[in-house]
């Protein structure tokens, strides 16, 4: 299985470079966002759990985008004022907070 993770997760990249590389390059932003390592998550917590389990998964899971989205804004309105490394670094550390944040709130609001 765990070969397989490997060779799905290779493979995603290398689509990504050639996206890039390609006349259709913003389809690089769209395939990370393929479910690749969602449906490996899926597949394991939907057979080692309960059915009620695995639906707080997929809710989690839906709001797991909340941190992807503030990192996509963030990177898009400070990259033409300090640059990619700095964007893309303010980008992550806004995605690490705002993941913690919803996992703490996950924890002491949970469903």
């Amino acid at each position: 299985m765990i070969w397989l993770k490997m060779l799905v997760g290779a493979l995603v990249v290398l689509l990504i470079q050639l996206f890039a590389q390609s006349r259709f390059f913003y389809l690089a932003a769209l395939a990370p966002l393929f479910p690749t390592f969602t449906l490996i998550s899926h597949f394991l917590v939907s057979t080692q759990r309960s059915a009620t389990d695995f639906k707080v998964a997929l809710i989690f899971s839906m709001l797991g985008v909340i941190p992807h989205l503030i990192y996509t804004l963030i990177v898009f309105f400070s990259f033409s004022h300090m640059g990619l490394y700095k964007a893309l670094l303010l980008g992550i550390a806004g995605w690490l907070i705002a993941a913690a944040i919803l996992v703490f709130a996950w924890q002491h609001l949970q469903i």
